[in-house]
């Protein structure tokens, strides 16, 4: 393991795997290294031609925190993950860690291209909105009401699939950074609310963007990341065969390797 510090002093840790160009990989709610082993494997397979980063958001795993919160602090962080890499990086993220990515090319960050998978985005009344006060609820409620806000409302696991999850190990685990869900509420603003995505918010994203989505995701899914496709005119979208909300390395990383090679 390996940290670098960011702008206000958060310590990031993070593994590097392989030489070649730099592949930075950020999670979507939840997700770490101790509890996602899928960014580990993908580097491991790429680690011939990419110098692959997994690493903890802020409050996760090993990595630090700093209040208050912002998101221009993630993109801090991952500034100073680029910034160790010594060079532009290509970047991947999962779900709303895509929505980051966006949000730090748009920001100025020195990124060369991004590969975006299944951002949380609702466009229409293919599923319920997430409700417009979610934020505001995560963070004022306890750990175990923030995962079940975050199980039913944005997962839409069913309640009493939510139920049986209490004291279990997965409860657990998402329980201990409990106050991790509302960064990326945060992040995700209004893009599951049902509405177009907003024009201007990414607009200043000239770089090469792949959207993916598994073809047998649900079709809300199907649906944000063709929509984040047509909104991005540097993008283009690949349905993934056979795959869904999570897709395995050994699917994940030619695609990534191709990808790199076309750039």
């Amino acid at each position: 393991m390996s940290t670098v510090t960011s702008a206000d002093g958060t310590t990031i840790a993070f593994d590097a795997v392989g030489e070649g160009q730099p592949l930075i990989m950020i999670d979507g709610a939840t997700a770490h290294r101790a509890v996602n082993p899928s960014n580990a494997e993908v580097a491991k397979l790429l680690s011939d031609e990419f110098r692959t980063y997994v690493y903890d958001r802020r409050g996760r795993g090993e990595s630090t925190d700093t209040k208050p919160y912002a998101i221009q602090r993630e993109i801090e962080d991952l500034a100073a993950l680029i910034e160790d890499a010594g060079q532009p990086a290509t970047v991947f993220g999962w779900s709303s860690g895509s929505l980051l990515t966006l949000d730090a090319v748009a920001a100025g960050l020195p990124i060369k291209a991004l590969a975006l998978f299944e951002p949380p985005v609702v466009v229409d009344d293919a599923r319920p909105p997430l409700p417009v006060d979610y934020v505001e609820r995560l963070e004022s409620g306890s750990p175990d009401d923030a995962v079940e806000l975050f199980m039913t409302a944005a997962a839409l696991l069913p309640a009493e699939m939510v139920d049986s999850m209490r004291g279990t190990p997965i409860w657990s685990a998402v329980a201990d950074i409990a106050g991790t869900i509302a960064y990326d509420g945060r992040i995700m603003g209004t893009t599951m609310s049902g509405n177009p995505l907003p024009t201007d918010r990414w607009a200043a994203v000239d770089v090469p963007v792949l959207v993916m989505h598994g073809d047998n995701t649900p079709p809300y899914l199907r649906r944000g990341a063709e929509a984040v496709a047509e909104l991005l005119p540097t993008a283009r979208l690949l349905p993934v065969q056979g795959e869904n909300h999570n897709v395995e390395p050994p699917v994940l990383a030619p695609v990534l390797r191709q990808f790199g090679q076309e750039l």
